[in-house]
């Protein structure tokens, strides 16, 4: 406990988050998977997010490093076209709403994040991107609710819309019952025009 103390830390990660009415869009189309299945963890509508790079447990002292590369990246940077398209699951345990639209963008975006933070010498897992919002995770004895869920948006496509910032975001580390909470620590507008 005295060493958390001495040496607090943040969960971070480094993502896109679709505008305000792509999301509704999209919560409108879940409304009858959120009546069908309320003990299902859905997550808030405002943390929704596209990770381009988690982070992990970082101390306190190493999110400065970020801030700076971050803002010099998102202002040469160009945003990126996408939609939320259909859905799936991970293990029957987390639902998901995929993305579609430049894919080679975003991924492109994604590498240079991952590259930018290497460069400040914070150590992470290097997973391979696979664009997803993550929306809700099942209860602990009924996974089969997240497989009819996500069978619910495997019609759905939203509208395009462009990211509009590079967001370094601070998350809570709970397991309780309740959704994650996330919070920005920092967010840059992108600059390189359409």
């Amino acid at each position: 406990m005295n060493e958390q103390i001495q040496n607090p830390t943040v969960r971070v990660f480094i993502a896109l988050a679709p505008p305000d009415d792509a999301k509704e869009e999209l919560a409108h189309e879940l409304e009858p998977a959120y009546h069908a299945y309320p003990r299902m963890r859905w997550n808030r509508i405002q943390d929704w997010h596209i990770t381009l790079a988690f982070l992990g447990e970082l101390p306190v002292t190493a999110v400065p490093l970020l801030r700076q590369p971050l803002a010099d990246l998102a202002a040469i940077r160009r945003p990126v076209q996408l939609a939320m398209h259909g859905g799936g699951h991970f293990d029957e345990r987390v639902l998901w709403s995929g993305i579609q639209g430049d894919l080679e963008g975003l991924h492109l975006l994604a590498s240079e994040v991952r590259t930018l933070v290497k460069e400040c010498g914070i150590a992470f897992e290097d997973r391979p991107l696979r664009p997803h919002l993550t929306l809700a995770r099942s209860p602990r004895n009924d996974p089969s609710c997240v497989v009819e869920a996500a069978a619910g948006l495997a019609e759905f496509t939203g509208r395009r819309w462009h990211s509009e910032r590079l967001h370094l975001v601070g998350s809570n580390v709970g397991r309780g019952p309740g959704p994650i909470r996330y919070r920005d620590i920092e967010a840059w507008p992108f600059g390189g025009g359409d």
